[in-house]
């Protein structure tokens, strides 16, 4: 088996996404979305991906572009591109599809895979989050978790940063 073939198989566009919607759909399977930068998968990443996943059948990542993370978090993000960040997503056992997406917010791709779950982090009351509307409009629910404290890509980031007087890079 071609394990890298499988992982990128994950990562989904166009005529495949509405197919395996529609193939899920089907089934009656409970989809879940969540989306994000996922600029340095870390700790926090895993933990809120995982327990996401644990809220239906299926877990719908939607992958902000490279163009979409810069316009969001600024000129010098993000550090890895969206076709590396994509396959470390689809990398994860428990993540179903990964969705790049270019829209400065999901909601588009929101209703496109209709999710019966919408989950973001504890750092937004659900009822901010955007897609709430559309989501609750025909049924379904909007989630938050809590986050892993103390990771952030933010965060690493700044502690890789030389500070002045320090020699080199870290």
């Amino acid at each position: 088996m071609d394990k890298l073939k499988t992982i990128k198989a994950k990562i989904l566009s166009g005529k495949k996404l509405n197919q395996i919607l529609a193939c899920w759909r089907f089934k009656d399977l409970t989809i879940v979305f969540t989306n994000g930068c996922f600029d340095i998968l870390h700790r926090g990443h895993v933990d809120y991906l995982a327990r996401a996943s644990e809220l239906g059948e299926i877990l719908v990542v939607g992958l902000n572009t490279d163009r979409s993370v810069r316009k969001i978090k600024g000129p010098d993000r993000p550090l890895q591109d969206q076709q590396s960040r994509a396959l470390l997503i689809a990398s994860l056992l428990f993540v179903d599809a990964v969705i790049l997406f270019d829209d400065e917010t999901p909601a588009e791709l929101i209703r496109q895979v209709r999710p019966a779950v919408l989950v973001k982090g504890s750092d937004y009351k659900p009822e901010e989050i955007v897609g709430y509307d559309i989501v609750t409009e025909y049924g379904g629910r909007v989630e938050s978790l809590d986050l892993v404290e103390g990771y952030s890509t933010s965060g690493i980031v700044e502690k890789l940063k030389v500070k002045p007087g320090d020699k080199g890079n870290r």
